[in-house]
């Protein structure tokens, strides 16, 4: 069956730190259409989660609906996983992640189950900064139900039925950086390079880090006019720096006279390289003015755009206990009527 994924892999295949290979980190054969974007960025998941040693039963996926949402079943194929309803992603996630915050949580969206129907769900799942890694597949269009353009997609752009697109897009960045996100990013899903390591730093952050992902629909959105397409994002592509992941205890080899090293709170660390001419990735004006200026130029900003290093997440701020809420037992969560006067007493 063409659909099923080849068990069979070279034995010599390479081992990470915990002695797995790749395999164990992919999932089923992709149906979606051939050269789709999606597939990179799942591609570049399974390398980071790979790269980082992370437990396979250590990760949740979820996700939504749309091409976006249905990508979690073809990597991390013995992860969590939760395909939930159009745009209520996040308030799954918000409860997983209050019931066991020891797991590592990937919530994988679209354009239209972000900026449209799910919206409202976005930006609280933001304010709340819960501790997860939120990557938005974008492409400009609701690529399921025949190309129509999404909220997303630019004033001017173009669609493949040759209708001008009349309205300007919601900046899914801009609004994530207004509404306090703590990690920021824009990445291509061409672009492996930049978009591996900024997954690996958004999975070794506390809090809520959001990667806007420009992905084409090779079959909806990938024509001249569309600027989602392949070649006008190569095009009109502007990086804030070139990214580097350097985990706990790796030494960092080069550096540049251009060059910042942001200290993440598990001592991991992100190496920026040629950094952009008046951007720095710790001062949240300096990333909003660099967003308007790329604007203003037509260019596509990329790379990390902002981070705030030391940040409480939800469990933080509510000062739950570091025990799983799924794994306390009975006699913690009800420890007797003795107790329980105890505390009536102290609150009269």
């Amino acid at each position: 069956m063409t659909y099923v994924r080849p068990t069979f892999r070279h034995p010599d295949l390479p081992k990470n730190k915990i002695n797995f290979t790749k395999k164990d980190y992919e999932g089923a054969l992709s149906t979606l259409c051939a050269g789709c974007g999606h597939d990179s960025i799942g591609g570049a998941i399974v390398q980071a989660c790979f790269e980082l040693a992370v437990e396979p039963h250590r990760i949740a996926k979820l996700s939504g609906i749309g091409c976006s949402s249905k990508t979690p079943a073809y990597f991390l194929g013995n992860s969590h996983g939760f395909n939930s309803v159009h745009g209520r992603m996040p308030s799954v996630a918000t409860g997983a992640y209050l019931a066991n915050r020891d797991l590592v949580y990937f919530g994988v969206s679209g354009d239209g189950d972000s900026a449209s129907i799910g919206m409202g769900q976005f930006v609280h799942a933001i304010r709340r900064n819960l501790n997860m890694v939120y990557i938005v597949m974008n492409n400009g269009c609701y690529g399921l139900t025949k190309g129509q353009d999404s909220a997303t997609a630019d004033n001017g752009s173009k669609s493949k039925a040759g209708s001008t697109n009349m309205f300007n897009a919601i900046d899914l960045v801009g609004l994530g950086l207004e509404l306090g996100a703590t990690f920021v990013a824009r990445s291509f899903s061409g672009d492996k390079t930049q978009l591996i390591p900024l997954i690996k730093a958004a999975i070794a952050h506390p809090g809520f880090a959001l990667i806007d992902v420009i992905s084409p629909c090779v079959t909806f959105n990938n024509n001249v006019g569309s600027t989602k397409s392949y070649d006008y994002v190569r095009e009109h592509i502007e990086a804030t720096s070139t990214v580097d992941f350097v985990p706990v205890m790796e030494e960092i080899t080069a550096s540049y006279d251009d060059a910042k090293d942001v200290v993440l709170h598990d001592g991991s660390a992100l190496h920026l390289q040629k950094l952009h001419q008046g951007w720095n990735p710790e001062d949240k004006l300096s990333a909003m003015n660099a967003i308007q200026k790329s604007k203003e130029k037509g260019e596509i900003l990329t790379g990390l755009i902002y981070i705030e290093p030391n940040t409480n997440a939800l469990h933080d701020v509510l000062q739950t206990t570091k025990t799983p809420l799924n794994t306390l037992k009975e006699d913690t969560l009800c420890p007797g009527v003795d107790a329980l006067e105890a505390l009536n007493q102290s609150l009269r």
